[in-house]
């Protein structure tokens, strides 16, 4: 790469605040990154429209049986995984669903490979290799937004015809050209120049939050702002769905459990059984016609029954 093109990144600009960062106090230090940490989010906040038109391109393709693919290398790479390997225990997807590719391959998780990411074919190759259809979505992730191996994967990504996004933090970036929806996140120059792990990954995480969170309550995960669609696979977990049933319908534990235990575990048909007083199949037959979104099966219902929740829950906004 050229030293020059290198320089002009923002991200890589020495910052001003900072020049004397090897003379701080530890408290000088912290103070310091958290003064830069919060300009963060004003970042992020200028980029909100297109990171809404991310939102709607993930959310179709898991309508329509695809996936959310991220994409990236070094601490952009781990921040995709990080998000998608959330995403079935606090949704209920598979982990096929929401994935998260990194340059160098899963052990590039635990164990930098920083150059992986220097080889542009193998981002297409990796899309390849998980069977890539135009139904999915690919999120290129790179700070610096010229990752060979994320433009590599978003070329990919164009050939089979699938919605491609990028994420990079710095403004003209070369990803971006190659997306049909583009965030440029202006984090500026890092409290350590160039430590693209700092604002810049706390911004391209603030991202992710957003679209993995904003899909999922597209595609019905979510029932007011509650996850009915948790997984319990452990103790916290079987705690949290009891608390979700008991939070979504006004009943007690006990009831929560029962109905729970009547639904197979699941918290969906375990809320609209205790909403509409209905049987467990009837729940997940309403949950089916309205494509697995609780809201919609029980205001359905009610409309037809001219009726309220008998839990006496009247907020269906």
């Amino acid at each position: 790469m050229d030293p020059i093109e290198l320089l002009g990144l923002g991200t890589e600009m020495r910052n001003p605040g900072t020049m004397n960062l090897d003379e701080m106090t530890p408290a000088e230090i912290i103070s310091t990154m958290n003064r830069e940490d919060a300009g963060v989010v004003a970042a992020v906040a200028e980029t909100l429209p297109q990171v809404a038109r991310i939102v709607e391109f993930a959310t179709q393709s898991l309508r329509q049986g695809g996936r959310i693919i991220y994409i990236g290398a070094g601490t952009s790479g781990r921040l995709g995984v990080l998000d998608a390997v959330e995403c079935p225990p606090t949704f209920g997807v598979t982990d096929q669903e929401v994935m998260g590719l990194i340059a160098g391959g899963e052990g590039a998780f635990v164990k930098a490979k920083e150059g992986a990411e220097d080889d542009e074919e193998q981002g297409g190759r990796d899309l390849d290799a998980v069977g890539l259809t135009a139904r999915d979505t690919v999120i290129g992730l790179t700070a610096s937004g010229r990752t060979p191996y994320v433009l590599g994967a978003l070329r990919r990504a164009r050939e089979v015809g699938c919605p491609t996004a990028a994420i990079s933090c710095n403004r003209g970036a070369q990803a971006s050209r190659l997306a049909d929806a583009a965030v440029e996140v202006d984090t500026g120059p890092e409290v350590l120049s160039g430590s693209t792990r700092l604002k810049a990954g706390t911004a391209e995480k603030m991202i992710l939050n957003m679209i993995s969170t904003a899909s999922m309550v597209g595609v019905g995960k979510v029932y007011q702002n509650l996850m009915v669609d948790v997984r319990q696979t452990n103790q916290k977990l079987v705690c949290r769905a009891e608390h979700i049933v008991m939070q979504s319908t006004g009943c007690t534990r006990e009831e929560a459990a029962q109905a729970l235990r009547d639904a197979g575990g699941e918290a969906k048909p375990a809320v609209v059984k205790l909403l509409l007083d209905t049987d467990v199949d009837t729940a997940n037959r309403l949950l089916e016609q309205a494509e697995g979104s609780v809201r919609r099966a029980v205001t359905a219902q009610l409309d037809v029954k001219g009726d309220a929740p008998s839990t006496g829950y009247t907020n269906q906004n």
